[in-house]
């Protein structure tokens, strides 16, 4: 058994607060001595003690914030972890700083950064203190190529690919869906992400214009939100989408929803893996998504769903209406999805290879 300690400064929910909380449950699971130390009053902290988990709240507040860097330091004293595992960029940065604090209290703690974005690391600085880990793990291989450029160790970078739990699907969902003003019979292309540049969800928006033009009755219903929330409804509206797209906001229910998207639809610039296709994917959804980041170690075009483009509306448009066009293409894209995921991107294969790379740190 092992002392754990898993490190998140995150104020909201997004898909690697999901993936902190699952990893620590799953390692607490098999029996490991885990502990979490998060942002206090956090959406994560609240759900991790329902989940019954140790947790250690802290005053993170942006980049080595003095009162969050002596406070983390203090639960370094406390815990004593064999393993620190930091699992965004401000806790690698508080995480180092607060075991410098500690100093020989501490000296046989590894340290284990997780990067789960493909944005180069920008500036002498940030390339730094992830060579300062003894380990990092990328959550896809576009990931690893990106901390390759930036030319951190080879020797330290490992692949552990995100994983999300499987579960059986919710009864609901279309009455959710015509909740949000979704009729019966509609087709529905689904999204989740959140509303940030990077999603690039402008994208979305025009390709269900296009989309619009030969089938009317399909809608767009996506969940999340962000920073371009107004600027999306500003163009939702210029398009002539109001009846058709639905903003639906952050949402509790995705696992009732999920089983009702007929297409699953992300359209990132920019993507560590996306565990919101893995979602998808462990519902059997077929998904159309952008050719970026780790996205096609998650999608195989033709095969689990259709990838396109980055920016492109009109190969998007095609994409979504030659799967909604043919229902049992999609189901078998669906089936296929499924198999992928199980094959390789459960929560309990990311919490084996998760161990595995700290095993090594033991020997």
């Amino acid at each position: 058994m092992s002392r754990i300690l898993h490190v998140d400064t995150a104020r909201g929910w997004r898909g690697g607060q999901n993936q902190v909380l699952l990893t620590a449950q799953g390692m607490a699971a098999r029996g490991e001595d885990v502990a979490l130390a998060c942002r206090a009053g956090a959406e994560l902290e609240s759900r991790a003690r329902a989940a019954g988990l140790a947790v250690r709240p802290v005053p993170f507040r942006g980049d080595l914030w003095p009162p969050a860097v002596a406070a983390l330091a203090a639960v370094l004293r406390a815990e004593k972890p064999e393993v620190v595992q930091l699992h965004d960029p401000h806790a690698v940065s508080a995480g180092l700083l607060a075991s410098r604090l500690v100093g020989r209290t501490l000296a046989t703690t590894r340290l284990v950064a997780t990067r789960r974005v493909d944005f180069p690391l920008k500036g002498a600085l940030s390339r730094a203190k992830y060579r300062a880990c003894d380990r990092v793990i990328a959550v896809s291989e576009a990931i690893r190529k990106v901390l390759l450029r930036a030319r951190l160790p080879e020797e330290r970078l490992r692949i552990v690919y995100e994983g999300v739990g499987d579960r059986a699907p919710e009864d609901g969902g279309r009455a959710a869906l015509a909740e949000l003003g979704v009729p019966e019979a509609a087709p529905v292309v689904g999204n989740v992400a959140a509303l940030t540049g990077h999603k690039d969800h402008a994208t979305l928006l025009e390709a269900a214009a296009l989309v619009a033009r030969s089938r009317p009755d399909v809608r767009f219903v996506v969940a999340g939100t962000g920073e371009k929330q107004a600027e999306l409804l500003d163009l939702r509206r210029r398009l002539g989408l109001e009846a058709r797209v639905i903003f639906a906001g952050f949402r509790r229910d995705l696992d009732r929803l999920f089983p009702a998207f007929d297409v699953f639809c992300l359209t990132s610039r920019l993507e560590g893996l996306g565990t919101s296709l893995l979602d998808a994917m462990a519902f059997g959804r077929p998904i159309v998504a952008t050719a970026a980041g780790g996205i096609p170690e998650a999608v195989v075009d033709g095969i689990t769903g259709r990838l396109v483009p980055v920016g492109d509306a009109g190969a998007l448009a095609s994409a979504l209406l030659e799967v909604i066009a043919d229902p049992a293409r999609g189901r078998e894209m669906g089936k296929a999805g499924r198999r992928l995921f199980l094959e390789r991107f459960t929560d309990a294969r990311m919490v084996d290879g998760t161990l595995r790379v700290y095993a090594e740190l033991r020997t």
